[in-house]
Parts: structure tokens; sequence; C-alpha cells
């Protein structure tokens, strides 16, 4: 080596230090990149992408390929270094090279590659694999000893060898990506992926239009009155009972006795020949079962029961949907009627609205664990019917009854609260 002239000497520790820091580099680049766009970019046919799946789908190859040569520039490097010293310093000069040198590594080729890579994984990782692929070929039987030796040597500890762990997200960490994806997802979209997150935690009481405020027809009633009721409704589906809900005899489609209602060909024979079969559904179904229980028997109205069979409420397509993409018009009714500002800043609330619904309008925290609409939540908490104007503290609101009648709470004031000091 003393007669290789220095300059030589000078570029070939260039070189080393540069694939020191292609290897540092590579490595970074590849572990910080993104799974899920990493197969998305693979799937649609980027070749850098496919030979960096490859090495990541046996980690313990990549890593032991990496890390050799990593491992054998830097102390070829230091070699290099030592030598160079020597012949411009003589043997004082030892110990400014390892000054020296463990300075550039650290810069530039550790810590400024890797802070580029872990910044532009794709920039650094996917070129990288052009050479780190074939590489792995030709060193593939020293990387297998060496892996080997790690295994036996790490076997008395219970540590198995690395192998390919599912990246299945759960629920939760879906929901982190999308919270964290900042714009590049919509603000709507981010919205409506949450939602349909968490239909699974809800149940279609906490969405269901009470049985006291269910319209139909009953059977019972005069034809005039029937007819009057047809007439005037703004549903286009409606059940039909003889007498009580509980004697339900079926769904009548608007749209399919209209011709004959408009003609005045209709008679109640007619109509009960029109009424398609009721569809029951049990209560505390959740929202997910119940949206492809619609899907799968093509209904959009379902009447809800409880264990003994009794009717607690009525159910559709549409109220389902807007837990996803939010409330809409839909059958001539606006659902925002429910809730209205007031100039004071408070809400005159419909008691019939559900609280699932007035949370996330309001984005209040009203308890919802028992009661699934405000009326039930007043209810529970003064365990008997007010006798006149209440005023009582629920979460974080004051809630004032309005108006009531004998049976339960129509309408209460809404008024948001300062938090309680800790």
């Amino acid at each position: 080596m003393s007669d290789v002239p220095l300059t030589a000497l000078l570029g070939f520790l260039v070189i080393l230090l540069v694939l020191s820091a292609f290897f540092s580099s590579s490595e970074t680049g590849l572990v910080a990149l993104n799974r899920y766009r990493l197969r998305h970019d693979a799937q649609g046919g980027s070749p850098g992408a496919k030979r960096a799946g490859q090495l990541l789908a046996q980690p313990d190859r990549m890593f032991g390929l990496i890390l050799l040569g990593n491992n054998l520039v830097n102390i070829m490097a230091a070699s290099v270094a030592t030598l160079i010293a020597l012949r411009l310093l003589g043997e004082s000069g030892v110990w400014v090279s390892t000054v020296m040198l463990t300075a550039v590594v650290l810069i530039f080729a550790e810590l400024l590659p890797k802070t580029l890579a872990a910044m532009h994984p794709q920039v650094i990782a996917y070129p990288a694999s052009l050479i780190l692929v074939p590489l792995l070929k030709v060193t593939y039987p020293m990387v297998w000893v060496i892996n080997l030796v790690v295994s036996l040597f790490l076997r008395p500890f219970g540590v198995k060898s690395p192998s390919i762990q599912s990246e299945a997200l759960s629920r939760e960490e879906l929901r982190v990506v999308l919270q964290e994806s900042g714009r590049q997802i919509s603000h709507n979209h981010q919205q409506m992926l949450l939602n349909i997150l968490d239909l699974e935690h809800g149940s279609i009481d906490d969405v269901m239009v009470p049985r006291g405020d269910i319209v139909g027809i009953d059977l019972a009633d005069d034809w005039p009155s029937i007819v009057e009721r047809l007439s005037q409704t703004v549903h286009t589906r409606l059940p039909v009972w003889d007498g009580d809900l509980d004697n339900v005899q079926g769904l009548l489609h608007v749209r399919s006795i209209l011709p004959r209602l408009s003609q005045g060909r209709l008679d109640r024979h007619g109509l009960i020949e029109a009424t398609r079969t009721a569809y029951f559904i049990p209560e505390g179904t959740t929202l997910t079962q119940q949206l492809l229980e619609f899907q799968t028997r093509e209904r959009r109205l379902g009447l809800v029961v409880d264990e003994y069979g009794d009717i607690q409420g009525l159910v559709t397509l549409d109220d389902i949907l807007e837990e996803i993409v939010g409330e809409y018009t839909t059958e001539g009714i606006l659902p925002k009627r429910k809730i209205r500002q007031q100039e004071d800043g408070s809400y005159l609330v419909d008691a019939g609205a559900t609280l699932r619904m007035l949370n996330r309008h309001l984005d209040s925290e009203l308890p919802s664990s028992e009661a699934s609409t405000l009326n039930g939540l007043i209810l529970e908490h003064l365990e008997s019917l007010p006798e006149g104007r209440t005023c009582l503290r629920l979460g974080d609101h004051q809630i004032t009854i309005v108006e009531l009648d004998d049976k339960r709470i129509k309408k209460a004031q809404l008024k948001p609260m300062p938090s309680a000091p800790n």
C-alpha cells in the first residue's frame, strides 16, 4: 500500500464514504416507506416499488445485506484513512484520522443521508433497490450464513427468526390514519369514512323514530280520514295497522296506490291488497348489520320490536345513511327542524330527537348509554314525568322543559354551559 499514490487513496476513501452513505440511506428509506403507498405503486406498475417490496418481504435478508455492506465499507474507510494520516502526519496522525473520520462518517455517511431518506423515502428506496436486489443475489450465501449464526445465538433466549407480520389495521388504527390524513382527503370524505367506522358502535335504537312519533294508516279510522292521510302524507312508505300499532298489517308504498287514489277508485280492500308484509328488526341491532340486512332483503323500512314482540319504533335506510353522509332533506321533511337555534345562543329542540343526532350537531356530550332520545334521557334522570317547566343540567348543557303533554316531553331548550372547574 505504500506504493499507492496519495491521491488514489483519497479517491478510494471518498468512494467508500459514498457507499457508506448509500447503505445508510437505503436502510432508512426502505424502513420509512409507507407500506400502503408501496403496494399502490407496485400495483400501478412501478418497477422500483416492486423491487422494494421484494426486499421488504424478507427483512432479515435485507438488513443482513445492508449491514454487511455498511460495516465492510466503514472498516475499509477507517483503514484507508489511517494510511493517509500516517503518510501525512506520521504516528501522531492515527488519532487525528480517527477523530476526523468519525465526524465525517457521522455527518456525511449517516446523519445527512438518513435524514434525507426519512424525508423522501420513495426517492431514495426505489432507485436503491435497483442495486440492492442483484447485490443480494450475489452475496446471498454470506448473508444466509450471517443470519443463521444470529438465529443460533437468539434461540436460547426464545427469539425466533424474523418473519413477516400481518399489517392489517385495527378499527382504531384506521381511525388514526384517517384523522392524520390531512389535506390528502377532503374534510367531507374524511368525516364520512370516520362515520362508517362509527356505525359499529351505534344501534338502530339510536336512530329509530320512537313508537309515539310513527306516522301510518289505521284501518280502524273512517275511510275519508284514511284518504286524507294518504293525500297529505310526505312519506313514501307507511305502516298499516288495525286499531293498534302492535296489530300491524303490513307496509304500504304510497306510490303504488297513487293512480287509483287520484282517480277515486281506491277502497279499503284495495288498500289492504297493496300492503306488503311488514319487516321486523330486533332492537339493539347494530347499524352496520342493519345496513347489510336492508341491502340483502331489498328493504328500505323496518319496524323495531323488543324481546316481547312489541313495536318500539321505526327505522329506515335513510336514517342509517344519514349517519354516514350527514342529514339531508328526504321525503319532504327537513331533519334540522328538530333543532332551532335561538337568538340567545340556546337551542329549541324536539324532545324526540335522538341523542346521537344532538351530540353530532351541537358538538355536545349528552350521555347516551341508556336512553336514545332527549325525552328518554330527561325522564331517566327525573325518574318521573315533570308537572311543568323544569330545569336540569345534563352533560355540558342546561336543559329546560318547554312543552309537554300527559305522556311525554315534546320540546326542550338546550343551553350550552361552561365546563365545571376541576
